[in-house]
């Protein structure tokens, strides 16, 4: 391999690293740890949040202390470069565990975190994670309960993540309705985006 294949092989990998440190820190709470995969201007975009990552850290902590449980599982990545600028997409489930309507409830929903990076001062970091919702499904956990959804209420949210957003609505979050899915106007935008962001 030439130098410079070497070199872009290194500079994927600490990008995926760093992915892999996002989803590890965040979901056990290493909340010093997981500021050092942002740069000082890094935005956080979800269903039921959307803003800096100091505040996205600051109410994620709150929730926990409610009880409010959101895991993620990490998939496959590919990352595009240009100099100091790159776009990863990442395979990942969320995974929330929570009452609904008074039966408890895993709901999984499986899309890609799109991710706006830079290299600042010879360092990586996050400076969008845009998540899209591709799919998802809600089960009670225990297989012989009854669980009847409010239909009125799911049939306000996205095909994509109707029924993350439903648990998310029941605990008392505002969710967020145009966030980019595996198709459609939002997802073309956010790739235009990413386009503009290499240059």
């Amino acid at each position: 391999m030439n130098d410079s294949l070497v070199e872009q092989l290194s500079e994927k990998q600490l990008i995926r690293e760093l992915i892999e440190n996002w989803a590890l820190w965040r979901d056990a709470g290493e909340w010093d740890r997981f500021k050092t995969v942002w740069h000082s201007d890094g935005v956080m975009m979800a269903t039921w949040f959307q803003g800096s990552f100091e505040e996205f850290i600051k109410v994620t902590i709150e929730g926990w202390n409610k009880g409010v449980s959101i895991l993620h599982f990490l998939g496959g990545s590919t990352i595009d470069l240009r100099a100091n600028k790159a776009i990863a997409q990442t395979k990942m489930t969320i995974s929330q565990r929570g009452p609904v309507d008074g039966v408890l409830c895993d709901v999984v929903c499986t899309g890609r975190f799109y991710d706006f990076l830079e290299k600042r001062e010879g360092k990586w970091g996050l400076v969008l994670r845009q998540p899209i919702y591709e799919k998802d499904r809600i089960d009670p956990l225990d297989p012989s309960a009854v669980l009847k959804l409010d239909d009125t209420l799911l049939s306000q949210f996205p095909e994509g993540y109707k029924h993350l957003a439903y648990i998310q609505t029941k605990i008392g979050y505002v969710v967020k309705k145009d966030m980019p899915m595996l198709k459609g106007l939002e997802v073309q935008a956010l790739y235009a985006r990413g386009r503009e962001w290499l240059g």
